[in-house]
């Protein structure tokens, strides 16, 4: 994907000069086979004719008469009608492998497509002077800047990635714990009740009740909510002794589901490769305990949660080592990013700009052009010590299963 943004944007710049009448769609011709590997590198595989490629000027020898007007002009007529530019495969595909890295034989056929119209157009304007315009030597500022922080960006990625296997081994040894992997049972205990189907019937009979009729029914009501509460908390309590003595986590599930009047299918007790950062924060402590140790309750907003650790094993360093190289290019990356940051600063006239911006910082967008590449993080990467996991604890009595937690 390397600079793929600069042939999109090479192809998108054609796209006024593609429009026109359409026509009706076709089905798509099956791919023919690619037989670009046997034709040779000095072999022309583009030709524009009508165009010329550009040829030094020879040096006029000392003493050499002058070619009359007339005479040159001619011969500029006569040139002109043989006139071609060539490209080999060579010079192809290394202009290819500069906008797009690894390009695929699709992305082969629209440069091919979009470099002999971009060829010839830029030849008619520098024909007509469009070249030496004070608006185009702007331009062209700003596309030269756009285009050298593209380069400083890929730089700063490729110079982070250069990590060394001594210091991922460093990293792997210092956060041992991250890459503890853990097989766990879990038993949700819903925290309160599930109203009853009745309910429906009885909130329509209280919207023809008195104002005073109704403060006494919602006072009932939550008083009823506080006991339900109250009794599943028991009930977790209960289950959670039940475990530790060794009872079946599946069963103890159901029992509490069919408690909390839950209709539908119990969740799976099992979770079977879970690291730290799967869980909550609050959930953590849970890591600590030995295999075949069961947890104390853990109370939240969504619930009442027991654990059992059944095995806890470590991810080897071969296994881990991509892992830990992106996360550690990433921070590098950041870093580096930060650096270039920092190393400026800008003030602007508020008078003529109102309230002054922060400017974009690299790696935004800049002025016109393409997002920039941002670190990419794994989807299997650990969050860094101290950083709050992605899974998120449930603000609000969940009416569903918790989600199962997500393995690293």
């Amino acid at each position: 994907m390397r600079k793929r943004w600069l042939m999109c944007v090479l192809l998108g710049t054609l796209s006024w000069g593609q429009a026109g009448a359409g026509a009706p769609s076709a089905a798509p011709p099956s791919q023919p086979t690619d037989t670009s590997a046997s034709v040779p590198a000095t072999a022309a595989v583009i030709t524009i004719k009508g165009v010329c490629s550009a040829q030094p000027k020879p040096a006029a020898a000392k003493g050499a008469a002058a070619t009359p007007a007339s005479k040159a002009k001619a011969s500029a007529t006569t040139s002109a009608a043989d006139c071609k530019t060539v490209i080999t495969k060579a010079e192809f595909e290394k202009l290819a492998s500069h906008l797009a890295p690894n390009i695929t034989p699709q992305l082969k056929k629209q440069l091919a497509t979009a470099l002999p119209q971009l060829i010839a157009t830029s030849n008619v304007a520098k024909k007509k002077g469009l070249d030496k315009t004070p608006e185009f030597e702007d331009r062209l500022k700003i596309v030269k800047m756009q285009l050298l922080s593209k380069e400083l960006q890929q730089k700063i990625q490729e110079d982070a990635g250069k990590i060394p296997p001594e210091e991922i081994e460093k990293y792997y040894k210092e956060h041992a714990d991250i890459y503890e992997q853990f097989n766990l049972d879990r038993l949700f205990v819903p925290r309160t009740k599930q109203p009853d189907s009745g309910a429906k019937l009885e909130d329509e009979k209280n919207d023809k009740l008195s104002e005073e009729a109704q403060k006494a029914k919602q006072a009932e009501e939550k008083a009823k909510v506080e006991e339900g509460e109250q009794a599943m908390t028991k009930l977790a309590e209960s289950l959670r002794a039940r475990a530790a003595a060794g009872e079946d986590f599946a069963k103890l599930q159901k029992e509490a589901f069919d408690a909390a009047g839950m209709k539908m299918q119990s969740p799976t007790v099992n979770l079977p490769s879970v690291r730290r950062t799967a869980l909550p924060p609050t959930h953590t402590a849970v890591f600590d305990l030995k295999p075949g140790e069961v947890s104390q309750v853990i109370n939240d907003a969504g619930g009442h949660y027991i654990y059992k650790v059944n095995t806890k094993s470590e991810i080897p360093l071969e296994q881990a080592s991509n892992e830990i190289k992106s996360k550690l290019q990433n921070d590098r990356m950041r870093q580096m990013l930060d650096d270039v940051n920092k190393s400026f600063k800008v003030e602007t006239n508020e008078s003529y700009f109102g309230p002054s911006v922060p400017a974009a910082p690299m790696g935004g967008r800049p002025v016109g052009g393409p997002m920039a590449p941002t670190p990419q993080r794994s989807p299997n990467l650990p969050n860094a010590p101290g950083q709050a996991p992605t899974t998120a604890q449930p603000q609000t009595p969940p009416t569903t299963p918790p989600p199962a937690a997500t393995p690293n």
